[in-house]
């Protein structure tokens, strides 16, 4: 009986901390750990329940996508020594979980859209296309520990195309990843489409990324569509096109 009262006296504890403390230092806490690359702008609230706008931005902390976020900590998580959120997100089908403890971070059961666009966020080099599209990414499981990350997500890019051809839609498209450890391995595939893409990539933690993407347009397509493809791939025949993380210039 004493230990249960204790157990309820450090919930009890632990859930006042997290009322008081203000929804602002998430926001902090994710520039510090993205480099910049994320934030929680306009943030109001608390840990215990608040909301924001979510922002993924580039490299130099400029352009990017944002949706609106909002969270609620289940209370019964604080007696188990950990933290868990329902977190919910313009447009994402229904709310999930997102556990914090003092040495991981997992998130399960994840569906969440956003705009072609945050492609070109995460490869830089997409940028120029200026895509257009829905990404709809699956996280069935991810967890975040020390530098380690195990897990799997599945990326749909639907209706993709881009701004610079008139030519919409180019085709569906896959990204399968599974993150072992330090490392994290992509495979594309084609869903449907007069496009077909290909290709794998491996991103290994303190590395560069190392992929390879093979990309074939049909001849009737090729004259409308490889000044675009030559932007930033290598041409390695009629209609076929290669993007390689070797290479360090568009089309060069």
């Amino acid at each position: 009986m004493r230990w249960r009262w204790l157990a309820f006296g450090l919930g009890a504890y632990a859930a006042a901390l997290v009322a008081l403390v203000p929804a602002t230092l998430i926001d902090a806490q994710l520039e510090r750990a993205s480099h910049g690359r994320l934030r929680l702008a306009e943030a109001h609230g608390s840990l215990w329940s608040g909301a924001g706008w979510i922002e993924i931005r580039d490299a130099e902390g400029k352009a990017g996508v944002a949706q609106r976020l909002a969270w609620r900590v289940l209370p019964v998580s604080l007696l188990r020594a950990r933290l868990v959120a329902a977190v919910e997100l313009d447009q994402a089908a229904k709310p999930f979980p997102v556990t914090i403890s003092l040495s991981r971070v997992e998130v399960a059961d994840a569906g969440i859209r956003v705009p072609a666009a945050v492609l070109g966020l995460g490869l830089p080099r997409l940028a120029p296309l200026r895509l257009s599209g829905e990404v709809l990414i699956s996280i069935p499981r991810l967890s975040v520990e020390r530098g380690r990350v195990d897990g799997e997500a599945t990326l749909r890019w639907r209706a993709a195309g881009s701004a610079l051809t008139p030519v919409s839609p180019l085709g569906d498209y896959k990204v399968q990843i599974k993150a072992v450890g330090s490392a994290v391995h992509a495979a594309l595939s084609t869903l449907q489409g007069p496009v077909q893409l290909e290709g794998k990539g491996t991103w290994t933690s303190g590395a560069a990324p190392n992929f390879l993407v093979a990309a074939r347009v049909p001849a009737s397509y090729q004259e409308q569509l490889a000044p675009l493809f030559r932007l930033i791939t290598v041409e390695r025949g009629a209609g076929n096109f290669e993007l390689s993380s070797n290479r360090t210039a568009f089309g060069s």
